[in-house]
């Protein structure tokens, strides 16, 4: 069906180019021009030119907590970011939308306009030429409860595959619908049919529905790139198109890897014994079904497990750290998602599997030691942090490096002293695998035996290492007492810095390998795609007042000041 609107459209958009070639040269003005390919004169403006920003809007996040990863907040750092690189407020506009059919529509109806001559100049007046216009278009993709909690930048790619899948199925479905109806033989069949073939349908025609919208989407961007327009993607890539410049967020893997990588820095892996091993447990939340009750894609799970299990893998094969619910041991593999996944979806899930994989010998032990817990996001790491209190366990992180103390954290954040730090003295060897006291006396063993005991219970309920991700402004409180020992997130204010070096260059015609932070990658099946990227920044109490707080990410108030 889009194939054959394909060929009118870029006629007209031919017709109208040449309309716009023909009005320009009978221009005179004082403005900068340049010679175009076919030897006639395009009136440019001297500014960098025209940025037009599609970005999703803002999802809802479960029971209304809000992580920093918002295109909400980083529209306005874009802003702020792309006038300080020259452009005029009047010539960046940002149009959100929270389907991608209605953003598809809103990139066509820009790019069409824009090539008819009906909205060609900027605030000055001046002729804008379609070489000077970048479209920064963040993709909107249907992500699940359990992504979302993770924020708004999660990349994902965007199939173009289903168009063809999305006619075949529902084909197939009204053969199939014919054929299950003439084969009932009992009303509860029939109706069970039915139920199924209507489910079935509304599957099929929102498939279709989508597969138009990314063919319009691809469409779109096509015609914008052969018109002279530049196009970035943001976060989302579209599989089997190639942009002029591709800006990449977190992913799975990078979310999973930041985690893992900060719990073996603190809990210093590389010193732990087989004697005295450290005990972490790796909680993977996803959606088993989605709305339609038809399994979800896994695939995030699959991944953010991949990149803990490159962190610890070896660490689990060595001996030197292990699982006390026995989910991961020395054999695993970073195939083994499924040891560790469980449905987040579900009320109370992470409780009931935190209960489960600490459970106590019987009513009367100490709790279950474990050194940290890979929640995987903020929204799992709070009620990790309420199901730890449930179960016992005292302290906080703090604890972890004795010399810092919440109120040396608190003074740090105010900004009235800095942090000092020790490590933590950890024997070789457990106290109860140590063979030491064999040669004291009894009445020195039985008395060392009970302070040992007693240093056993204190250390087995000593309050672990809790990871999440996302940054919630309602978690940053735990981070500040140390219930939640860190947590990620984008670097937006570098990121949106970069993006709009990129959008400049691009509308004066240059290339981006000047920039420290492009290098060439494979976009969406593409290989050689400029690419935008940051490092992820981990936050902890001891470094939240630079990471958040000075930035202005976050407020005192927010942080519990």
């Amino acid at each position: 069906m889009v194939f054959t609107r394909r060929p009118a459209a870029v006629l007209t958009a031919i017709v109208a180019a040449c309309a716009m070639a023909i009005s320009l040269t009978a221009c005179t003005t004082d403005a900068n021009s340049q010679d175009t390919a076919d030897d006639r004169t395009t009136v440019t403006s001297s500014a960098p030119g025209v940025v037009a920003m599609f970005t999703p809007s803002d999802g809802i996040t479960l029971n209304q907590q809000t992580p920093l990863n918002k295109w909400a907040k980083l529209t306005p750092n874009l802003t702020k970011a792309l006038t300080s690189a020259g452009f005029k407020k009047g010539d960046i506009s940002h149009t959100t939308s929270d389907s991608l059919d209605k953003q598809s529509r809103a990139i066509q109806d820009y790019v069409v306009n824009h090539l008819s001559g009906s909205n060609t100049t900027d605030d000055a007046g001046i002729v804008i030429s379609p070489d000077n216009i970048t479209l920064l278009v963040a993709p909107v993709v249907e992500a699940d409860a359990s992504t979302r909690q993770y924020g708004d930048y999660v990349s994902q790619e965007l199939s173009t595959a289903d168009t063809a899948e999305g006619s075949d199925s529902t084909d197939s479905s009204d053969s199939s619908n014919s054929s299950d109806s003439s084969d009932s033989s009992t009303g509860s069949d029939s109706t069970d049919d039915s139920s199924s073939d209507a489910s079935k349908t509304v599957g099929d025609s929102k498939n279709a529905a989508q597969a138009e919208a990314v063919d319009r989407l691809v469409s779109s961007l096509k015609l914008a790139k052969e018109s002279g327009m530049h196009v970035v993607l943001m976060g989302n890539s579209i599989k089997g198109y190639k942009p002029d410049a591709f800006v990449r967020f977190s992913d799975a893997q990078a979310i999973g890897k930041l985690q893992a990588e900060k719990i073996v820095s603190k809990l210093e892996l590389s010193k732990a014994s087989k004697d005295n091993p450290k005990y972490i447990e790796v909680l993977m939340p996803y959606t088993a079904v989605d709305e339609s009750s038809e399994a979800s894609d896994s695939t995030f799970a699959q991944e953010a497990f991949r990149g803990i299990w490159q962190v610890l893998g070896a660490y689990y094969q060595k001996g030197v750290v292990e699982s006390p619910s026995g989910t991961l041991n020395g054999n695993s593999t970073e195939d083994d998602w499924q040891s560790v996944a469980y449905d987040a979806s579900k009320e109370g899930s992470t409780a009931k599997v935190l209960d489960a994989r600490l459970a106590k010998a019987d009513e009367h032990a100490s709790p279950t030691r474990i050194d940290g817990i890979i929640a995987m996001n903020d929204y799992i790491a709070s009620e990790v942090v309420t199901e730890l209190d449930d179960l016992g366990y005292t302290g906080s992180a703090a604890d972890i490096n004795p010399q810092i103390t919440i109120s040396g954290i608190v003074g740090n954040i105010t900004g009235k002293k800095d942090l000092s730090r020790s490590d933590v003295p950890d024997p070789i060897k457990s106290p109860e695998k140590d063979d030491s006291a064999d040669s004291t006396d009894s009445a020195d063993t039985q008395d060392d035996s009970t302070a040992t005991d007693k240093t056993d219970k204190t250390k087995d309920s000593q309050w672990p290492l809790v990871t999440g991700y996302g940054a919630y402004v309602s978690n940053i409180p735990s981070i500040v007492n140390g219930k939640q020992w860190m947590t990620g997130i984008e670097d937006r204010q570098t990121l949106a810095e970069n993006i709009a070096e990129a959008c400049a260059l691009l509308n004066k015609g240059q290339t981006l390998t000047s920039m420290s932070s492009v290098r060439n990658t494979e976009v969406g099946g593409k290989k050689k795609v400029p690419t935008i990227s940051g490092p992820l920044l981990a936050v902890s109490a001891s470094n939240l007042k630079v990471t958040l707080i000075d930035p202005g990410y976050i407020s005192l108030a927010d942080a519990g000041l």
